[in-house]
């Protein structure tokens, strides 16, 4: 602020006798400067006038990645591009399986990320004779496209392009225990033929809940021959294997350009640049690693890790995704049936010099890094698979039942079923259960599919806790048929993560956080219910430690009600002291528990009717609460608000579309 500066008054001020305002030297030596500047000015303006000019440099132009499709596939003789949305790797996974199978069938394909290309050129497919696009779609959170596929999805909702001419078939990936079942699915096919585009065979849909590779299998059965009648070519009838990769040994190793785990740039887990994410993840440090039960025969914990220093950012809702590695014991044992030397140092690269994808994992690497870091040998190995390993088989019994499995015939789905997806078997247990199962070990690694990053509700908040990001996940750990113990990859890994280790050394875990549409209501006075059994309490507690951190800045916080379940009271009463303190202080209005083993029957609650329209906020498990849930809210909908279960679904998704009523559910 400026301050104005006043002589004082009164009597005690004697008068000042004015002063000329310039006397005769000041105004000699202005006289004298002005005169300085004007010659300074015009020997200045003729100095300018003779500077010669200079040719202008020519820009460089820099080489940038093909972003036409169509181009592309002109130029390699391409007939047939396989789009894939996929947030776990399973659509693109599918979408490869089709693009390497359309040389069976007189097509030639090539799978393409629509993130990477101009999808505004999808009219131009008809400038190819006899073209095709298959789209592999999965839905993502509330019937969400995944995030590599928003580009598109926008581009679809926004254009009215004219498709005619351009041939397409759908394949959506979904869930039927959440509410949109693949719904990107059926939007891609329903706005291609608005478009004028022509289904050449019928929207396929995938569920996860129930046997997603068996619907992959039956949908493309019957996909291929609608493909050979409807462009007039026939199958080959050639079921021998098609390697997409070479094995590449190199003699004269530079062990500094070796990939070690890193997920993109090499040397980044040495040198941490941001941004942080999917394909550089952040180091961070484990600080805290703690069990949350008492007792019991499950392992709950909570941890929490250190992202000071990252720049990353988050919110109370968001997702945390880690990196896992797998279990050494198996990568060891998987080495020693195969007779392969795992610390080779290889590179597999792709037959297709023109594809984007160089290599199915970081390259140059080892097969004990591949197989440790970037590929998934614990979950039951797919149909695909199967097949293609059959022929290292030397017992033709088992040639013919790795066959059958890969196979859409009732008894080859049944055998599939039972004998890995109900056995829980996985690579090593397929091996050791077949003695006369030899593969190449580049062959196995070129198949499997990559180790998937795992995400977290984060149980904590960012306003009150910037520099650390919490979990909360319970142990996976079960017998399977066979009497082998079942793992779960990530968990048993961040149970392991001790804070310091033997040698001193801090342990680490590759991180980085998702954005989620999963929030507190925007004023912090609107009164919220949140519902999360077991850990689906994480994200809850998140919102409890910003709702408190809101009172102490002296906010009008409203009410606060939390519906929590567990199993026993004295066992695994998650964050009981927490939740507790929260009641006390007055930040938890209501602390509602059920606790199923410690009283006979099914436990219900009986919501009684709340004095103000509430927010819900319901985190639970897609496939064994999320409908129970939502059945629940329908009857209370009926009870209270008097309405019939169709006006009462009608109003809970009028909720649901204007955010009053938010699910975060899980698989």
């Amino acid at each position: 602020m400026e301050v104005e500066h006043v002589a004082p008054e009164g009597p005690d001020v004697a008068p000042v006798e004015e002063e000329p305002l310039f006397t005769n030297l000041d105004i000699f030596l202005f006289s004298l400067i002005v005169g300085l500047l004007i010659y300074w000015f015009l020997s200045r303006k003729k100095t300018e006038e003779t500077i010669p000019e200079f040719k202008r440099l020519t820009p460089v132009v820099t080489l940038q990645r093909e972003t036409s499709f169509i181009e592309k596939m002109k130029k390699t003789n391409r007939n047939m591009v396989v789009f894939y949305g996929s947030q776990t790797g399973t659509a693109e996974e599918f979408c490869g399986r089709l693009s390497k199978d359309a040389q069976r069938y007189g097509m030639r394909g090539m799978s393409a990320d629509p993130e990477e290309y101009d999808m505004s050129e999808l009219p131009r497919l008809a400038e190819i004779d006899n073209s095709l696009a298959v789209f592999c779609m999965a839905t993502y959170g509330e019937g969400d496209p995944t995030d590599n596929a928003q580009d598109f999805y926008d581009w679809m909702q926004e254009n009215d392009e004219d498709l005619k001419g351009v041939n397409f078939a759908v394949f959506g990936l979904g869930n039927k225990t959440y509410e949109h079942f693949n719904a990107m699915g059926k939007y891609t096919d329903k706005r291609l033929e608005e478009l004028g585009g022509k289904r050449i065979y019928d929207l396929g849909m995938g569920d996860d809940d129930g046997n997603l590779e068996e619907d992959f299998v039956s949908w493309k059965e019957q996909f291929w021959p609608a493909v050979c009648e409807h462009f007039g070519v026939e199958a080959t009838g050639d079921d021998t294997s098609i390697r997409q990769y070479e094995l590449v040994v190199p003699t004269d190793i530079n062990m500094n350009k070796v990939y070690t785990g890193e997920m993109g740039r090499l040397k980044s887990f040495e040198t941490q640049k941001p941004p942080f994410d999917a394909k550089n993840p952040y180091l961070a440090t484990v600080a805290v690693n703690r069990q949350l039960n008492q007792s019991g025969d499950r392992h709950l914990m909570h941890i929490e890790l250190d992202i000071s220093g990252s720049k990353i950012r988050y919110d109370s809702g968001d997702h945390v995704a880690v990196y896992p590695v797998n279990d050494v014991s198996i990568v060891n044992r998987i080495g020693q049936i195969l007779d392969a030397d795992l610390d080779t140092v290889i590179s597999l690269n792709n037959l297709d010099e023109e594809s984007n994808k160089k290599h199915p994992f970081p390259c140059p690497t080892t097969y004990r890094t591949a197989l440790t870091h970037y590929l998934d040998i614990t979950n039951p190995p797919r149909t695909n698979v199967l097949f293609e390993l059959a022929q290292y088989a030397t017992d033709p019994k088992d040639q013919d039942t790795l066959r059958k499995m890969a196979s859409a015939s009732p008894e080859g789905k049944g055998l599939y079923q039972s004998w890995v997806l109900d056995a829980q078997r996985n690579i090593l247990a397929v091996l050791e259960d077949m003695p006369s199962l030899h593969p190449t070990i580049d062959h196995l690694c070129e198949l499997l599919p990559r180790l998937q990053a795992r995400y977290y509700s984060i149980a904590s908040s960012g306003k009150v806790y910037p520099t650390m990001v919490s979990i909360c996940a319970v142990v996976v750990e079960f017998q399977t048929s066979t009497g082998r113990t079942f793992n779960g990859v990530a968990t048993n890994w961040l149970k392991n993560k001790v804070v310091v280790t033997d040698n001193g050394h801090k342990a680490t875990v590759p991180m980085y956080v998702r954005k989620s549409q999963f929030r507190l209501p925007f004023k912090a006075s609107n009164p919220v219910v949140m519902i999360g059994p077991g850990t689906g309490i994480a994200p809850f507690m998140g919102f409890l430690q910003e709702r408190g951190w809101m009172k102490e800045q002296g906010k009008d916080v409203g009410e606060t009600i939390l519906y929590f379940g567990c199993r026993r009271r004295n066992e695994d009463f998650l964050y009981q002291q927490e939740l507790e303190e929260f009641e006390k202080a007055g930040v938890l209005t209501q602390l509602n528990v059920a606790f199923s083993r410690d009283q006979e029957g099914k436990v219900t609650h009986h919501t009684k009717p709340l004095s103000a329209p509430h927010y819900v906020r319901v985190h639970v498990d897609a496939r064994n609460m999320a409908r129970d849930v939502q059945n629940t809210f329908y009857d209370i909908a009926e009870e209270v608000g008097g309405l019939t279960h169709t006006q009462a679904v009608a109003y809970i998704k009028k909720l649901m579309t204007k955010g009053r009523y938010s699910l975060d559910v899980w698989s």
